[in-house]
């Protein structure tokens, strides 16, 4: 198991506020992704919706300027991608197929920006609560899951991939 490290309450008050005012306001556009990841079979429904702040060496938002204070407190030296997820609620848990992000080693961080009874697994074996202001290092080369939740309206975090 490549080494995770968890981290609660990771951003101040007042920085995880800026953060989620913009995630949670109303006119903040996501994105319909029709599969959660490539290896999702055609036949499964499950969806969700994105907003890509960077991608593909190339900033890919208005928005990214109001995430740079979260790059700068993680120590990016060069970003892959960066990409806040909605999960829509759904009846029951849905546990998405284990993808890996890029097949290189670099470094991961998903910050939860809200509090639900969906998770991650890492590897198959460890599953991670979503905890709002809890940040969660990994290495996204290794294999993971993302799910939906039953109890609030969607789960939210930002998946940020670097070295």
């Amino acid at each position: 198991m490549e080494q995770i490290k968890i981290l609660d309450n990771f951003l101040t008050k007042e920085e995880f506020t800026n953060l989620t005012d913009i995630v949670f306001s109303c006119s903040f556009p996501y994105y319909l992704q029709k599969k959660i990841n490539t290896n999702q079979n055609d036949s499964d429904l499950n969806c969700y919706f994105t907003h890509t702040l960077y991608s593909t060496n190339c900033i890919n938002s208005e928005y990214y300027k109001f995430f740079i204070p979260l790059f700068n407190k993680i120590g990016i030296k060069s970003l892959i991608r960066a990409k806040i997820n909605f999960y829509p609620k759904t009846e029951k848990i849905l546990i998405h197929a284990p993808h890996i992000d890029y097949d290189f080693k670099h470094k991961g961080l998903i910050l939860y920006f809200n509090t639900c009874n969906g998770f991650t697994i890492l590897e198959k074996e460890n599953k991670i609560e979503t905890i709002s202001n809890r940040a969660l290092f990994f290495d996204p080369s290794v294999e993971h899951s993302s799910t939906s939740c039953t109890d609030e309206i969607g789960r939210f975090n930002i998946n940020i991939n670097y070295f």
